[in-house]
């Protein structure tokens, strides 16, 4: 009994701090820096952060789906379950490919403020940033749906 209410209590904590993460990183601290800093200043603190946001999504992902079949009182487990993985798939296409790629179109780029909006370059980057942010907010809407689930 007591390793399902842990159970329970790991997979309702690790969903609030992966959509409660994703969602302050996403609507308050990315907008702040770029309000506080040059774009090429807050582009190089953001990304310097990235690699640690993949990190603990994919973290708070991984104890989720550890934690949901183990607990009793957690709905729609399949569902959920489902949810969870598709969340990981995305979030794992961002740290591990999305985000090597635009960090390298990033470093190719010697500023983003005087830079040509049509450069190639930037093009490019703008392109693969857009992915990722539609995937961002894909993962924050999955999240969103677990937590209706609940």
């Amino acid at each position: 009994m007591k390793l399902m209410q842990i159970s329970t209590f790991l997979y309702h904590l690790a969903i609030a701090c992966w959509i409660g993460g994703a969602s302050f990183f996403t609507f308050v601290l990315t907008p702040t820096i770029f309000k506080s800093y040059d774009r090429d200043m807050a582009g190089g603190i953001v990304g310097t952060l990235f690699p640690g946001y993949f990190q603990w999504g994919l973290f708070c992902g991984v104890i989720a789906l550890a934690t949901i079949f183990m607990s009793s009182t957690i709905k729609h487990k399949t569902i959920a379950a489902c949810i969870i993985a598709v969340m990981l798939v995305i979030s794992s296409i961002q740290a591990f490919v999305i985000e090597p790629k635009a960090t390298a179109l990033k470093e190719q780029i010697p500023s983003f403020e005087t830079t040509s909006k049509d450069d190639p370059l930037r093009v490019q980057f703008r392109k693969w940033h857009g992915i990722s942010a539609g995937f961002n907010l894909a993962v924050i809407g999955g999240g969103i749906a677990l937590i209706v689930l609940l």
